[in-house]
């Protein structure tokens, strides 16, 4: 009785392929993007829920709201809005694209293109915003004109 389909020892042998050192992952940029927006999911989320939280606080306790206010307009919290801007900005546009691989015919045949397009006007996006953050930061820490 012959078979159709050939047996292990038959089989021609794959070659694995190699595997990055130190990291725990196998997938290229595609899987980077993924892990990404699951981080900056996740950032926001708990950016939504402290802004929730210290704004509940104006009806429990106006000066502990007032205090927590003074806090957020401490220079070194330009960071944080920096990081949240970045977190925010990469998640939306990752978002539309992964929108666009999900529902759009050729989505996944351009998903690397898209996937670049989308770090690009992230970068254009973000280097002038942290200029002018960064720049009202220093000159509020240490004074200027």
């Amino acid at each position: 009785m012959a078979s159709t389909t050939a047996s292990a020892a038959e089989a021609p042998q794959r070659e694995a392929a190699p595997r990055a050192k130190g990291t725990l992952y196998r997938g290229d940029l595609g899987m980077w993007s993924w892990v990404a927006h699951r981080i900056t999911g996740v950032l926001t989320f708990f950016f939504l829920f402290v802004h929730v939280l210290d704004t509940a606080l104006v009806r429990v306790s106006p000066e502990a709201y007032d205090t927590v206010i003074e806090t957020y307009k401490h220079p070194f919290m330009i960071l944080f809005e920096l990081g949240l801007l970045a977190a925010v900005l990469f998640h939306a546009f990752n978002g539309i694209r992964v929108m666009l691989v999900d529902f759009w015919a050729n989505g996944p045949k351009y998903q690397k293109p898209m996937l670049w397009t989308v770090l690009a006007l992230w970068v254009v996006l973000m280097i002038p915003a942290a200029i002018s953050m960064l720049t009202r930061a220093i000159t509020e820490m240490f004074g200027g004109a």
